[in-house]
């Protein structure tokens, strides 16, 4: 069994629930918005970095990729503007999401709000070496839309 993921709440969040999984196969935790002191209006094309309340705790060798939540996106058009954003095993400050309001009306965001999904992921580090050549492939350096459309 992996090493648990610790939460520990900021002094501004005396009552949100731990980021949990919503269902029994969901990938991501829910993070919340962690506003007591009011709710936020994001405008259309306005980005802010929402505080979570919580404090976090990774297993060595696992980041938390910040991602944003399907409903939200689809729905109102708010976007986590780095997804993935990537959290580090080594980070002990508070978790903040970056919104990014795409759409075309003000969003509001409410205290205890879902606002984005954090998937824990293993994190390869292989050794980094420099190379006079790289090993052919039948790709090559095609990219951007090389492999075509269907």
């Amino acid at each position: 069994m992996a090493d648990a993921v610790l939460f520990r709440r900021t002094d501004a969040n005396p009552d949100l629930p731990l980021p949990a999984y919503a269902t029994a196969g969901a990938a991501g935790l829910d993070l919340r918005a962690c506003l007591p002191d009011g709710p936020l209006d994001l405008p259309p094309g306005g980005q802010v970095l929402v505080p979570t309340g919580f404090y976090v705790a990774l297993p060595p060798g696992t980041e938390m990729q910040v991602r944003p939540r399907s409903g939200l996106s689809l729905r109102h058009r708010i976007l986590v503007p780095n997804a993935p954003g990537t959290v580090d095993a080594d980070y002990r400050g508070e978790v903040m999401v970056g919104l990014w309001n795409a759409g075309d009306a003000p969003f509001r965001v409410e205290h205890g709000d879902r606002i984005a999904q954090a998937v824990i992921a293993p994190v390869l580090r292989p050794p980094v070496r420099e190379a006079d050549a790289l090993p052919p492939t039948a790709r090559g350096a095609s990219g951007f839309g090389s492999t075509g459309r269907r």
